[in-house]
């Protein structure tokens, strides 16, 4: 291989990372029994061993999964797209309609080009209930969506923030649920539909 061929060619996926994803690829193909040291191996063309070795226990490679899992989601998510998320004290109050469009707008992504990992996300949250370590750290990495949302309520004259971030938060998470497992999977909704729901939804928080 030359020189120029060398420098195009991607860089390999670090082996940590490569198996993290291939476990939430096997919780949203297979559930969770589908998920194995073994199957993770065979599904990410890796010698036998090789989750074993960087994950020894199945709890650890759970961790591993959710906080790949909220690496992914914040990629997807993006709250730094968020009006004013760089710096919520020093910004201007958001515009409900700018929230609303922000929120839409990442749930329209979710929604259209990742489905896969809100089902490993489901299977994760699920197990997460029977497993207070997992719980933890599925927590910890649920707040790095949630803490962004509370402060922009806030920037944006919020009378409740975190009373109110609850309930944004939760209609984003059925949102979601719905379309995926619940009874609207067939379709996607319009990305202009999810901004004008979550703009009535904080029209009213606001307003109240």
């Amino acid at each position: 291989m030359n020189a120029r061929a060398a420098a195009a060619s991607p860089p390999p996926i670090p082996r940590h990372r490569l198996i993290a994803d291939t476990a939430l690829d096997l919780l949203a193909e297979r559930g969770m029994r589908g998920l194995t040291h073994r199957a993770v191996d065979e599904a990410a063309g890796l010698p036998q061993g090789s989750t074993s070795n960087l994950a020894r226990t199945r709890a650890a490679l759970l961790a591993a999964a959710v906080t790949r899992l909220a690496e992914r989601e914040a990629a997807v998510l993006a709250p730094r797209e968020m009006p004013g998320a760089a710096d919520p004290e020093a910004a201007a109050p958001a515009a409900p309609a700018a929230l609303a469009d922000a929120l839409a707008l990442a749930l329209h992504r979710y929604l259209s080009h990742h489905r896969g990992l809100l089902i490993a996300r489901y299977e994760l949250a699920l197990e997460a209930t029977r497993r207070p370590e997992l719980r933890e750290v599925y927590d910890r990495a649920g707040r790095a969506f949630r803490e962004p949302v509370q402060a922009l309520l806030t920037a944006a004259g919020s009378p409740a923030p975190e009373r109110q971030a609850l309930a944004l938060v939760a209609w984003c998470d059925g949102v979601l649920f719905s379309c995926v497992a619940g009874q609207f999977h067939a379709t996607v909704p319009t990305r202009d539909a999810l901004r004008t729901s979550c703009a009535e939804l904080l029209d009213g928080m606001l307003r109240g």
